[in-house]
Parts: structure tokens; C-alpha cells; sequence
């Protein structure tokens, strides 16, 4: 028989700082030091694979001479680069939210020759990168950009992006399992735990959580129901820092505001930090 409906909140408050630094930020459009494969990755123009081909079949050049190897180093934008005679440009930058479908790998190629995200979305959104990834049973938004500094900052653990799951697992999850899997756990040598657990519905049969991770490790809450007795049934996410999933449906995507998504990640950023 199911439990009355209930939500029971932890947290875990060990994290808490008690001083109050400087508002996170992040740097965008510097020059920089980066190899040549690398930098058309980098501006957004095409893959790393692609890159390379290109480089290799004479189609780059740097400061007017011919380049063939893709580990050159270069200092962007003071080395002219071209493409075809083109002088390579930042690529417009792009923020897509994405609601990932279970079956799908979050790649652009899959050695096993499973489907890929970039499969089924618009070629115009290949050269995009998704900022961590949603395992192929996992489903839920998934950002993509051509923003290497937003991804980075998004995936440091250091800025605490809070990333929110609800998880269906097998089992009644009981309050001292909740709090385990707050303190943490060692599995595989590696420490997992969670932020905060919100248990939404429970009963012998299955449980129902909202999940807040802040950092991004792999297959982490699998990983950790499991190692307490519990197998994930059901994994999505609804939120990844201010970024909500919404009324997205599987495989619908939307294109955010690149300049308003900076904005929000740096005050939701400086809010957890200064709050």
C-alpha cells in the first residue's frame, strides 16, 4: 500500500561558507593561446574531426602560409587564420536548450554506432557541444553551445551550478538512506553525495526524489542509488543552474539568448556564493 503523499526535504548545510566573495565571472572573447585543430572547435565553425580534416587536406593557413598539422600552436586572433583564403571569426554564440530522449548518447559520434544527439538535431547545431551529458537511459534538458568559457564555467564545481533530477527508484528509501547519500559515499574510489534530496513520494514498491547535484560526475546518482540498494528506474533533469526544462517535450529545443544566459548564470552564480 502507498504512503500518503509527503515531501521530506534534506540538505546538506556542510557546504555553507561563511564569507562572502566576489561575484563569479567569466571571461569571454580574449585572445588566446590554443592549437590550430583546436581553434575552429573553439569559434564554433566545426568539429574537432572535421577540423583536423581540413587542416590536413591544405585548406588552413596562418599568418599567409599553408599549415598541415593540427597541433600547431597559435595566438588567436593576433595570428591571422584563414579558411580557404577567409579570415576565420568568431562564430556567432549560440545557447540551445535541449530536452535530450531516453536512447539517444550525448556524442557526436558513438564508436558503437548508436544514435547520437547530433543525429537528430539540425545540422546548424553540430558544431554545438553539450556542457556535461545525459546518459542514453537518462532523459531531460541538456544545454548546447558553441561557448567554450560558459560550458567550462558551467561545469566547474567550484561555481556549484545546481543541476536538479527527479529520480524514480526501486524501493522504499527510507530517511537515513536520504541522509547516506547527503554525507556521501565511496564508490570506485570516487566520493559521490548529493546536494539536497526532496522525497516526493515513497512506498515498497518505488520512490520518487528530486535530486540537486553541483557537480557533474559521471553516472553519479546511478552510481549512488545503487551502491545504497536502490536501482534507478527513472532519471530526468528538470534544471540546470537558471536554465529550466519547462513544457519542452522529448526532442524539442529552443534557442535562449546568449548575452541574457551569461547574465542569469553569473546572478545565480553570485547569489549562492554571497547568499
Amino acid at each position: 500500500m502507498r504512503s500518503k503523499r509527503a515531501v521530506v526535504s534534506f540538505s546538506n548545510q556542510k557546504a555553507a561558507r561563511l564569507s562572502k566573495p566576489p561575484p563569479p565571472q567569466i571571461k569571454i572573447g580574449e585572445a588566446f593561446r590554443v592549437t590550430l585543430g583546436r581553434l575552429l572547435s573553439k569559434v564554433g565553425i566545426a568539429s574537432r574531426t572535421k577540423a583536423h580534416e581540413w587542416i590536413r587536406a591544405g585548406r588552413i593557413a596562418v599568418g599567409g602560409r599553408i599549415v598541415r598539422n593540427p597541433s600547431l600552436w597559435v595566438a588567436w586572433p593576433r595570428d591571422r587564420v584563414t579558411l580557404d583564403g577567409v579570415a576565420l571569426e568568431a562564430a556567432t554564440r549560440r545557447l540551445i536548450l535541449y530536452h535530450k530522449p531516453k536512447g539517444l548518447i550525448t556524442t557526436h559520434h558513438d564508436e558503437q554506432g548508436r544514435q547520437t544527439i547530433f543525429d537528430v538535431l539540425p545540422p546548424d547545431l553540430r558544431t554545438l557541444h553539450a556542457v556535461g551529458r545525459l546518459d542514453q537511459a537518462s532523459s531531460g534538458l541538456l544545454l548546447l553551445t558553441n561557448d567554450t568559457a560558459l560550458s567550462a564555467f558551467l561545469a566547474d564545481p567550484t561555481n556549484a551550478i545546481p543541476r536538479i533530477y527527479l529520480v524514480t527508484v526501486r524501493g522504499h528509501v527510507s530517511n537515513e538512506t536520504v541522509q547516506r547519500a547527503i554525507d556521501g559515499i565511496v564508490d570506485d574510489q570516487e566520493h559521490l553525495s548529493c546536494k539536497r534530496i526532496e522525497v516526493q513520494k515513497r512506498s515498497k514498491r518505488e520512490s520518487h526524489l528530486k535530486v540537486t547535484l553541483i557537480e557533474g560526475k559521471n553516472r553519479e546518482i546511478r552510481r549512488l542509488c545503487r551502491a545504497l540498494g536502490h536501482e534507478v528506474t527513472r532519471l530526468r533533469r528538470i534544471c540546470f543552474g537558471p536554465f529550466e526544462l519547462g513544457t519542452l517535450a522529448p526532442g524539442e529545443w529552443i534557442e535562449a539568448s546568449h548575452a541574457r544566459g551569461i547574465q542569469m548564470v553569473i546572478k545565480k552564480a553570485s547569489v549562492r556564493q554571497l547568499g
